[in-house]
């Protein structure tokens, strides 16, 4: 299957749906991205402390796809910000994945606590001029830090990866984003059990009478929902028939009430892992 693109601001193009690699990892997580790979997923988004870079640069290695037609992301640990750290654990990373280079690289998380995120961004900015980045973002980071990163550097990230789903659309930080030419990725996609409800997201009867009504499943409704607020969805699946689904979403389009109702679904405290960018400090 073949999976629309969209282009950065720099000018990269990449696919409108990514594949998660977090806990893939030895020979079955191998297999697991092979077959997602084969499956038409390009856009493999892993991070220095999901412990698993080598597992997917063996899996590009030993994927049917060139490398040129894959595109590898990964993530800057907190730990690793001060910049002399920053730029070995960027080469550390490629050492790991057996890459020349990562199509994408993010900060993990700002860290607000410590403060080092702007020289950890600057590591990055010059990651990429000596060629071992090609596109450069972070994931986690609010209006307030990517403000800082724009007034301290005079250069913004091309992508922002954080968790929106259903009952977490994020609507200013897309606000932002769209504002800025900021491409919005979202990780947690489908949701899982939020802390404001006893069920899971994908028992939501709106989300359920909308899989009805366009015959998909509810984790088909909330990727295409994603899409169409033009985010990039990361869902993860270890089974083939799942990630042939979540990628069976091209097909048909919600109505723009449709995406509104899906929004006003959203609730305080929703978010999935408790994890707040203003508090969470990720080493």
């Amino acid at each position: 299957m073949t999976i629309p693109t969209i282009q950065l601001i720099d000018g990269t193009r990449i696919p409108r749906v990514g594949f998660g690699t977090s806990g893939l990892k030895g020979a079955e997580g191998v297999q697991t991205l092979i077959t997602a790979i084969n499956t038409g997923y390009k856009l493999l988004d892993t991070g220095y402390n999901y412990e698993n870079e080598a597992t997917v640069g063996q899996a590009v290695k030993k994927s049917s796809v060139s490398r040129e037609n894959l595109l590898v992301s990964s993530k800057l640990p907190g730990r690793h910000h001060k910049y002399k750290d920053a730029i070995a654990a960027i080469q550390e990373s490629l050492y790991r994945a057996g890459l020349d280079y990562y199509d994408l690289y993010l900060i993990h998380w700002p860290n607000p606590m410590r403060d080092e995120y702007v020289e950890a961004w600057q590591a990055l900015i010059d990651a990429k001029r000596f060629g071992l980045i090609r596109s450069i973002g972070v994931s986690n980071f609010l209006p307030e830090h990517l403000e800082k990163l724009k007034n301290e550097t005079g250069v913004l990230p091309t992508v922002n990866q954080v968790e929106l789903h259903p009952l977490f659309s994020q609507k200013e930080q897309r606000n932002y984003h769209k504002k800025h030419q900021i491409i919005t990725e979202a990780w947690s996609p489908l949701g899982g059990v939020a802390h404001s409800l006893s069920k899971p997201i994908t028992e939501l009867p709106l989300l359920v009478e909308l899989a009805q009504k366009y015959h998909k499943n509810v984790g088909q409704i909330i990727l295409r929902w994603e899409i169409q607020l033009n985010v990039i969805p990361v869902p993860l699946s270890r089974n083939p028939f799942r990630q042939q689904e979540n990628l069976n979403i091209f097909d048909f389009e919600l109505t723009e009430d449709e995406i509104q109702q899906i929004i006003d679904l959203d609730q305080d405290d929703a978010r999935v892992s408790s994890q707040d960018p203003r508090t969470h400090e990720e080493l």
